[in-house]
């Protein structure tokens, strides 16, 4: 939308030369909303309704049509945030206990370049596990004060402080693979690698989701792994209904209750978001939701 700061009344104005039908709300109820969200980051949903070409909204789009997509993005990122959330957890549960029972003599294991790859370890101390990061986390600061002469904590403490990322960055530098492939089996897949892409596609999802960008059409970059206990839609493995379908998947092997609740969530959620039609539109084309 260019690099011109636009007042409130000069982004409405451009709504206008635009065609955009902006009858649904009062001038008052508009501004609150673009003060609100944001002109830049609502022209993330408008594009959506935007004819390049034309240089013109599509015919019939009010902006009720984007913010209600607006909302949709927002409110599904919510809830599966809650689930990925348990995924996070649960894995980083496991990875903690399967290795450090591996290793009992090893609570550093993470920092050990027998057990780890050697260039990981010196990316994890440079950029990770630094003054600040031991300063910043009260359970490391009370360790290093209480146990001065202790380079690293136990993994049982740091890892509480990683990010998902860096956890899998750490589960996938793990020299050893059959710890790696314990940890796998737990989840019911044997293929190594495909558990790891599997694993993947969650962290893309969560970074989108905790990051503020933008949900409702993504594409994954690698269409991911076929397993026989998710069922794709049309096969299709790279829209955003197959990100879906694989935290379900983890949440199902983590809960047989929570999985229900999971079903319940995301199906109410859809079925009452397609009373739009506009709306269900989207859900069909872009998010590619078909149950």
């Amino acid at each position: 939308m260019g690099d011109t700061v636009n007042s409130i009344n000069n982004q409405i104005e451009k709504f206008k030369e635009r065609e955009l039908d902006l009858s649904c709300y009062d001038e008052a109820k508009l501004k609150e909303m673009l003060l609100d969200i944001g002109y830049y980051r609502l022209g993330f949903y408008c594009y959506y309704y935007f004819d390049k070409k034309a240089n013109k909204f599509s015919k019939d789009i009010k902006i009720s049509d984007i913010i209600n997509l607006y909302y949709l993005d927002i409110d599904l990122k919510y809830l599966l945030l809650k689930y990925i959330n348990r995924i996070e957890i649960n894995f980083r549960t496991k990875l903690i206990y399967y290795v450090s029972m591996k290793y009992k003599e090893n609570s550093r294991w993470y920092v050990d370049d027998t057990i780890m790859d050697a260039e990981s370890i010196k990316v994890f101390k440079d950029n990770i596990y630094n003054d600040k990061f031991k300063q910043d986390n009260l359970t490391l600061k009370k360790h290093h004060i209480n146990y001065p002469e202790d380079e690293y904590a136990p993994c049982w403490k740091v890892f509480e402080y990683l990010t998902f990322g860096t956890i899998l960055t750490i589960f996938g530098n793990i020299k050893d693979q059959s710890v790696k492939q314990i940890i796998s089996e737990k989840y019911g897949i044997k293929d190594l690698d495909k558990f790891f892409k599997l694993l993947h596609t969650v962290r893309l999802i969560r970074n989108i989701c905790a990051h503020s960008g933008v949900l409702f059409d993504y594409s994954l970059p690698q269409s991911v792994s076929s397993i026989p206990q998710i069922n794709y839609n049309k096969g299709d493995r790279n829209s955003l209904d197959t990100s879906i379908k694989v935290i379900g998947f983890f949440i199902e092997t983590i809960s047989s209750n929570r999985y229900i609740d999971f079903q319940d969530d995301i199906k109410n959620f859809f079925d009452k978001r397609k009373k739009d039609p506009v709306l269900s539109q989207v859900i069909t084309d872009r998010i590619k939701y078909l149950d």
